[in-house]
């Protein structure tokens, strides 16, 4: 089986990433979108997804660089004086590793992103976190463990062939972890190498290349490259032109590709294929 799903992120972090979400879905190729339910445009982007029901939604777990969904008083050993998740990463891993206090706020954040998520009432098609920050074994098993109870079945796997061998260690690991606790998980990932610059003629290639099993597409899609909160350097907007252009559609079309939402690949789904 050949399945494609293309995945936006950051949905949710300001109305330059949700009208370009929009546009990539109703015109070009996207199938799904990751919301980042404390977004400054959470709500949009949730009003927005409402109306494009064939449009998978997930959880964009923020456990750094964003702001919180508990007040930041819960969780002080992931947050700075500001109130948001420390930019560092490597911070938030060794508060975790050397503290059960900190593991019990990283477990309450994260449940309470999952309830904002219940709450918006839309299907949960699948999880990742901001900065793939999921595949750090500790927040992974927090995130096995209440997952489920709002109903998790599929979860991002940044498996990129192209990446450094330590990450492709550490996806491999994450992987099996997934795939025996029964969730839908994709085999491939592209877009890693090129986050940010996932311009036409890079995704004309992706989308073309012969490849066997389920490969999750990752992009940043936006109207403008500079929004409150954006990366610097990230061509957003190229990334939307990619997502719609005529050629990339048709290259799609050409290769036979199955593509849907990590909803239209789980195994009842397959079985009904």
């Amino acid at each position: 089986m050949r399945g494609l799903i293309v995945t936006a992120d950051d949905f949710g972090a300001a109305l330059a990433v949700n009208e370009a979400v929009e546009r990539a879905h109703v015109e070009g190729i996207l199938t799904a979108a990751s919301l980042m339910v404390s977004g400054a445009a959470a709500a949009d982007a949730v009003a927005r997804a409402r109306r494009l029901p064939r449009l998978g939604v997930g959880l964009h777990l923020a456990l750094a660089d964003a702001a919180p969904v508990l007040p930041p008083e819960r969780i002080p050993a992931l947050v700075g004086t500001d109130g948001r998740f420390h930019d560092s990463m490597l911070r938030t891993a060794l508060a975790i590793a050397g503290s059960a206090a900190a593991r019990a706020q990283l477990a309450a954040e994260i449940e309470a992103q999952f309830q904002a998520f219940a709450a918006t009432g839309l299907p949960l098609d699948h999880v990742n976190a901001h900065k793939h920050f999921h595949l750090h074994p500790m927040i992974a098993s927090a995130v096995l463990r209440i997952g489920p109870r709002y109903g998790m079945k599929a979860m991002r796997v940044p498996y990129e062939r192209g990446g450094t061998a330590p990450l492709r260690w550490w996806a491999r690991q994450l992987r099996g972890r997934l795939r025996r606790a029964g969730l839908t998980v994709n085999d491939r990932f592209i877009g890693l190498g090129w986050t940010g610059a996932m311009d036409a003629a890079r995704m004309r290639e992706a989308v073309a290349t012969p490849v066997d099993g389920l490969i999750e597409i990752y992009c940043h899609p936006a109207t403008e490259d500079a929004w409150p909160g954006h990366a610097p350097g990230y061509r957003y907007r190229d990334e939307l032109a990619a997502l719609t252009d005529p050629a990339v559609r048709r290259a799609l079309a050409d290769g036979g590709v199955r593509c849907g939402s990590f909803a239209a690949f789980t195994p009842a789904e397959r079985m009904a294929a």
